[in-house]
């Protein structure tokens, strides 16, 4: 890897976490600590707003952003590819999000790369999402991320109608259908709810906060314990 490209990936590496350690830096960037540390000295001095020491950790202070960089053409396939296998199995919100993204960064690249990019012969079929379903997804969305309860009609796979009161966690395509991961109040555990047969949705004023054993990590860490 050239300098300038570690240099790059590094600042990249400390901006997506609060704290990151030397140890971890140099073992994502497959280098010696003595290299991360000349490297975060280097990009301090060139004016780089990383805060931290060795044996404590770095991070970068707030507001701090980096010059547009141009895509390589494998880059640019890779964005083409993600938003047409995503952009079918998203909410009608968010993938009309996705395309106009990916539309603004093929307008800047050049021409030949633009044109290898949009030529890749990879496509994603219309999963054919009703619209009751993407109707609901966006409206999850927008519950996780304001942090709000959700009440619901659901009927299961055996056809049991129950009504639940949950906090929404995520959502999770399985390659044919959508879940909501929630922690379900009257069940005090872990539920997941097929999308499709969430019906009359109500979107609570009560805001929830992380409790430990209640969050989305917990939830990954139960499956990934469960996988294991």
């Amino acid at each position: 890897m050239r300098r300038a490209d570690r240099l790059f990936a590094l600042v990249q590496l400390i901006r997506g976490r609060r704290l990151s350690t030397a140890a971890w830096l140099a073992q994502r960037l497959e280098v010696s600590l003595r290299t991360v540390y000349r490297d975060v000295a280097d990009l301090q001095h060139q004016g780089v707003p990383i805060e931290g020491e060795a044996g404590v950790g770095y991070r970068m202070r707030a507001g701090f952003d980096l010059p547009p960089l141009m895509f390589s053409t494998d880059e640019a396939r890779a964005l083409v590819a993600a938003v047409r296998l995503a952009q079918p199995r998203l909410d009608a919100e968010l993938g009309a999000a996705a395309e106009a993204a990916l539309g603004k960064i093929l307008a800047v690249l050049p021409p030949a790369t633009r044109a290898a990019a949009e030529a890749l012969a990879l496509y994603a079929p219309d999963v054919a999402l009703d619209p009751a379903t993407r109707a609901r997804l966006t409206v999850l969305r927008g519950a996780i991320e304001g942090r709000n309860k959700l009440r619901f009609a659901y009927r299961d796979l055996k056809d049991a109608d129950s009504r639940r009161t949950v906090r929404p966690l995520g959502c999770f395509f399985w390659g044919q259908v959508w879940t909501l991961a929630a922690w379900c109040e009257a069940r005090s555990s872990f539920r997941s709810f097929r999308v499709d047969r969430i019906g009359e949705l109500t979107v609570l004023d009560e805001r929830f906060r992380d409790e430990p054993g209640r969050t989305l990590a917990d939830l990954q860490r139960r499956y990934a314990d469960d996988a294991g």
